[in-house]
């Protein structure tokens, strides 16, 4: 992850303005403004660490903020362990972060700082999970776009933390016909043929499949890649030993309301990919806290 990049600082600074850090009332009010202190970040449950590349960031767009606004805040710094670091698996009640910086600066950005590790956190933790239940197979866990508004860099980045892949960025990252474009195409073999006809150089046309009809179609049509949708894993495995016979080499991914009881039988089905939503529609926010105390240094 570019922490750096005009993408991600574009993100963080959304975020901050949201929560209008630059009129935190509260802190005005009952913090001196020349105040130093030191705020610990701590992992108040076993999880995996996503996120930490953000905190340099925030307080750097925050610094800018009381800049222009005629209240410079100086310098910031922020210490992890050597041992700590995005994708680790810390225990409860370790030490991710500290941040030394002006005191009100820490307080109007705790929240915001809290969130994204939180939720990034929670991404990483879920993630891991599944790639432990399916270790020893070939397979490999995949992401998908049911990702938050405007917070998809992050959630990707997060799956990754968790030793996930990341699926299509976007649109236009990659050609997978669905249900959708089949219909509305004109049935599976036409759309298939308009894309294989149109595509760039370089792009490989995946089609999604929920029947042994659409299988064939999209075997008969020259499928790329094919995606098996919502198929117990008997028929993803009955299912793969076709596609291999007919498809050398082309990647093969299953679907469909994976959770961590059942994806281990889909990767021992002998697919190359298994796509999870879950991971990033419905992961639980890792529980984190901010410990933050007067600092002189």
């Amino acid at each position: 992850m570019d922490w750096k990049s005009k993408r991600i600082r574009t993100i963080l600074e959304a975020a901050l303005a949201e929560d209008k850090v630059a009129n935190d009332v509260t802190t005005a009010l009952t913090i001196d403004k020349g105040l130093r202190a030191s705020g610990t970040i701590i992992a108040r449950e076993d999880c995996v660490v996503s996120g930490l590349g953000c905190i340099p960031v925030i307080l750097d767009v925050f610094s800018k903020m009381s800049a222009a606004s005629g209240s410079p805040l100086g310098r910031f710094q922020v210490v992890s362990h050597p041992e700590i670091f995005d994708g680790v698996r810390v225990k409860k009640g370790q030490s991710l972060a500290v941040i030394r910086h002006n005191a009100s600066a820490i307080l109007s950005c705790e929240r915001v700082t809290l969130n994204l590790m939180q939720r990034m956190s929670g991404i990483a933790t879920l993630t891991n999970q599944f790639v432990k239940a399916i270790a020893g197979t070939k397979a490999k866990i995949l992401d998908t776009r049911k990702t938050i508004p405007g917070l998809r860099a992050l959630d990707k980045y997060a799956v990754c933390c968790g030793g996930g892949v990341n699926h299509r960025l976007d649109l236009q990252d990659g050609i997978l016909i669905k249900n959708n474009h089949i219909s509305l195409g004109g049935g599976l073999p036409a759309t298939l043929e308009r894309a294989l006809k149109g595509r760039k150089a370089g792009q490989i046309v995946q089609v999604e499949v929920r029947s042994q009809a659409e299988l064939e179609q999209a075997i008969a049509g020259g499928a790329e890649s094919i995606l098996l949708d919502n198929m117990k894993p008997a028929v993803v495995k009955k299912a793969v030993k076709q596609i291999r016979a007919a498809l050398p080499g082309a990647p093969i991914e299953a679907s469909g309301n994976m959770n961590l009881k059942t994806v281990r039988d889909y990767a021992l089905a002998g697919v190359d990919f298994i796509s999870v939503g879950a991971l990033t529609h419905s992961a639980v926010a890792v529980d984190l806290s901010m410990k933050i105390t007067a600092d002189v240094y």
